[in-house]
């Protein structure tokens, strides 16, 4: 399983702990929910494209996770980043 480290300054953490019950609490809850939200997103579009394309959907969210991601339905921010900017890039490139 994946570990998420995050350091903080001694300031950052008070902080936190001005804001927060309990800090680690704060940061594993708030981590939790975007993931919660972000496959919620994955598995819609995944369904959607499913239905729309006459594919049976994968039995759980788990399994409806991964299938977007090795069939290209989905990908990571990384990788619509790279390729927003080599579009951008194509873009300022004039042709020869």
């Amino acid at each position: 399983m994946p570990n998420i480290i995050v350091e903080l300054t001694d300031t950052q953490y008070k902080g936190l702990e001005y804001a927060a019950l309990s800090p680690q609490d704060w940061a594993e809850n708030a981590i939790t929910e975007r993931c919660r939200i972000a496959n919620d997103e994955i598995v819609k579009t995944t369904v959607e494209y499913c239905l729309d394309n006459g594919i049976q959907v994968p039995q759980d969210r788990e399994a409806i996770v991964a299938y977007a991601f090795n069939n290209g339905i989905v990908k990571t921010a990384a990788v619509r980043q790279a390729e927003a900017e080599a579009a951008m890039a194509a873009e300022a490139t004039p042709e020869v």
